[in-house]
């Protein structure tokens, strides 16, 4: 560390061009941390254990409905506090950009979620108005509806008397009591009854099962109770965490981890090219003070050393910087994926990831240049040759 100092000096000795290259640095590692959170939190939520609230949905595809006979044997299974239906229905608003959450749930869903502040009177007409909807205060507040509103939703899968015309009437809004959660405000549900008499194909068949558990330290017993109630036959269950099952819905329209991989290697890539001009370029115009180096005293290797810490302290201390500023957004993006992803900072696994790709990119983009520095000839150096 007592070269520290020269290393410092020798890194910002162009500062416009360090400043600038620290910044892409940043950019990349900021990128890297919040796409790579989103990574590990989709792999992340398989284990019930310790969970209060579950989700029972089919074990091909969340888009395979089960038989609403389920529903009294679910809730008979032993630790069951409650068991609640909904359906996916999939609407779009006006224009297909306008998408946001949209599903029917039966009697008691609000009861189930206790976090949804809705009002007593807006929920007891939600139970008693057949076409009845309740939103986010959010999503009302992005449309600009009020209560006594009539929303017209387009349907994508369910036609109804042959057509795909939905009208709801928007009977009351929620809000999310956590403010990390606040992108849950983003949705609306109407009734599964008014769905299953409207809709033109599926009857008496729901899309999961939100389940309430007495001890959250039984959820592991719970959950293989209730899946062996199907168990080899045509409609078959898992039990799995509401972070795990929302994962899985998004999982069907895109390979996260395939478009996170496919990001970040076209990120490192630039970054790659980036630094390695920006330390073939110092180098170069520090020849004559290498050879000097050289003059006083320091050995080929010391010149190696000293040229491979200056690349490698540029990227750890971009990176650094990158996953700092990534670990603070993170809530905001936790907040705003409808409980998605749930991560409140960048997870540790993340940070060591990081730091191992800095010290790699370092040592690549720095490797050439040292090496160069490395095998100057004094004499030729100082003389401009």
């Amino acid at each position: 560390m007592k070269y520290l100092h020269l290393i410092w000096a020798a890194l910002f000795r162009s500062k416009t061009r360090t400043v600038l290259t620290l910044l892409s640095v940043v950019v990349a590692f900021l990128l890297f941390g919040m796409l790579d959170s989103v990574r590990v939190a989709f792999n992340a939520g398989t284990n019930v254990a310790g969970y209060d609230r579950l989700v029972v949905a089919s074990r091909l595809s969340i888009t395979q409905m089960l038989p609403m006979r389920l529903e009294p044997q679910i809730a008979a299974v032993p630790g069951v506090k409650k068991a609640v239906h909904a359906a996916w229905f999939g609407g779009i608003y006006q224009d297909q950009r306008n998408f946001f959450p949209n599903m029917s749930v039966g009697p008691g869903f609000f009861d189930a979620y206790p976090e949804y502040d809705i009002g007593p009177a807006q929920l007891k007409a939600f139970e008693s108005t057949r076409n009845g909807a309740v939103v986010g205060e959010s999503l009302a507040q992005r449309f600009g509806w009020k209560v006594g509103d009539i929303v017209p939703l387009q349907a994508t899968i369910f036609p109804t008397k042959g057509e795909n015309n939905w009208e709801f009437k928007l009977v009351g809004t929620f809000k999310v009591t956590d403010s990390k959660r606040k992108g849950e405000e983003n949705a609306l549900y109407f009734r599964w009854d008014y769905f299953n008499e409207a809709n033109d194909f599926v009857k008496d068949r729901a899309g999961w099962w939100i389940v309430q558990l007495d001890d959250p330290t039984k959820a592991d017993q719970v959950a293989q109770a209730i899946d062996k109630l199907s168990e080899n036959s045509d409609h078959e269950t898992k039990t799995q965490t509401e972070q795990a099952f929302n994962q899985a819905f998004v999982k069907q329209f895109a390979d996260i981890g395939l478009i996170v991989s496919a990001i970040m290697g076209a990120v490192f890539f630039t970054l790659l090219l980036l630094t390695g001009n920006t330390m073939a370029q110092a180098v170069r115009e520090r020849i004559p003070e290498l050879a000097v180096l050289k003059t006083i005293g320091f050995t080929d290797r010391s010149v190696l050393a000293l040229v491979l810490a200056e690349a490698v302290l540029l990227l750890v201390l971009g990176g650094a910087i990158g996953l700092a500023i990534a670990s603070a957004v993170m809530p905001a993006v936790s907040a705003a994926s409808g409980g998605i992803i749930q991560l409140p900072t960048v997870p540790a696994n993340t940070w060591l990831l990081g730091l191992a790709l800095m010290i790699v990119i370092g040592f690549l983009v720095g490797v050439l240049p040292a090496t160069r520095a490395m095998r100057l000839n004094i004499v030729d150096a100082l003389a401009g040759r």
